[in-house]
C-alpha cells in the first residue's frame, strides 16, 4: 500500500509549491485533476501536449511523487449529445496523453441524467445506465489503443451508484482496459449506512479484482443526511476496508480525500496505523 491524495484538496499556488507540501508529508502518490489545480497552464485555451505533461510529471518526479491518477471528471450520461461528445474527447485528450504523465489510469465519476449533474430519480433508469454505458464503451476503446486505463468510480447520487451497478457496467464492456476506483463512502447513503459492511464486503466479491485504486476519506450521518468528517473520526468501518484491500489489493495506492491541512497527518498516520496493524 502507498498513500497518496488528492492534488486539489492541497493548498497551494503552483506546482512546485504542491509537490513540496505532498513530500513534506512523504505521500508517493497523487490524484492530479488538471482543471482542479493551479498548473501554470490555461486549461481554458491550452490543451494537453506531451511537453506540458512531461513538464508536469518532471516536477512531481523530482519531490519524488507519482501521478497516479489522472482525474478527469465529465458526465458520462449528460443528456445533450453535442455537449456530451465534447465530454468525452476532452476525456479521450485525457488518454492519449496519459503515459506522459507517466500514469496509466485516467479516472472519473459515472455522472447523472441531467445536465446539471445532480441527483435525480432519472438516474436509476434503464435510459441513464445504457447512456453511461455507452459513454464508457467509447472511452474503453479508446483507452485500448494506447494501453491506458479507464478507470470509473461510483457514487450514490449518481448513475452507477450501487455495487450491482457497477458489476453489472463491467460485465457489459470485455476489456481489462476499464477497472474500478473504489470509494466506499461514495455509496453510503441515509438508508444504507448502517449496513455499510455488507455492502463493502459486496463490492469486494462482485469486483474486487478490478478495484485498481481506493479513495479514502469518512463520513457521519446527520439530520438524515450523509455529511463529511476527517478519516477515523466518523462512521466508516476502516478495519473491514483496509483488510479487504490488504488480502486483494496489497500494492495499491489508497488516496486521502476532503483532506484539509488540520487532519491531514493524523489521517496519514490512521490509515497507516491500522493498515499495518491487520495480519
Amino acid at each position: 500500500m502507498r498513500i497518496g491524495v488528492r492534488c486539489h484538496d492541497v493548498i497551494h499556488s503552483n506546482l512546485e509549491e504542491l509537490s513540496e507540501s505532498i513530500q513534506e508529508k512523504s505521500l508517493k502518490s497523487v490524484h492530479l485533476a488538471l482543471q482542479k489545480v493551479k498548473t501554470g497552464f490555461d486549461m481554458k485555451k491550452s490543451y494537453i501536449t506531451p511537453g506540458m505533461a512531461k513538464h508536469v510529471r518532471d516536477i512531481f518526479a523530482k519531490h519524488d511523487t507519482s501521478i497516479g491518477i489522472l482525474g478527469c471528471y465529465v458526465n458520462l450520461a449528460h443528456p445533450d449529445d453535442s455537449e456530451l461528445n465534447l465530454l468525452l474527447n476532452k476525456f479521450k485528450e485525457h488518454i492519449r496523453f496519459a503515459r506522459d504523465f507517466g500514469c496509466s489510469l485516467v479516472g472519473t465519476e459515472t455522472g447523472a441524467l441531467n445536465k446539471e449533474y445532480v441527483y435525480g430519480p432519472e438516474n436509476n433508469t434503464e435510459e441513464a445506465f445504457l447512456r453511461t454505458l455507452n459513454s464508457v464503451k467509447i472511452l474503453v476503446k479508446e483507452a485500448e489503443k494506447f494501453g491506458v486505463i479507464v478507470a470509473i468510480e461510483g457514487v450514490a447520487k449518481h448513475v452507477i451508484n450501487t455495487p450491482e451497478r457497477m458489476k453489472r457496467i463491467l460485465d457489459n464492456i470485455d476489456s481489462n482496459n476499464l477497472q474500478v476506483i473504489f470509494d466506499p463512502t461514495n455509496y453510503m447513503t441515509a438508508d444504507n449506512c448502517k449496513n455499510q459492511d455488507g455492502m463493502i464486503r459486496k463490492s469486494f466479491e462482485l469486483f474486487g479484482d478490478r478495484i485498481v485504486a481506493v479513495h479514502a476519506k469518512d463520513f457521519i450521518c446527520e439530520d438524515n443526511e450523509i455529511k463529511s468528517a476527517p478519516i477515523g473520526k466518523g462512521l466508516l468501518n476502516y478495519e473491514l476496508l483496509l483488510s479487504l484491500v490488504k488480502e486483494n489489493n496489497p500494492y495499491i495506492d489508497i488516496f486521502l480525500e476532503e483532506t484539509k491541512p488540520e487532519n491531514i497527518d493524523d489521517s496519514i498516520d490512521y490509515v497507516t496505523k491500522m493498515y499495518n496493524s491487520i495480519k
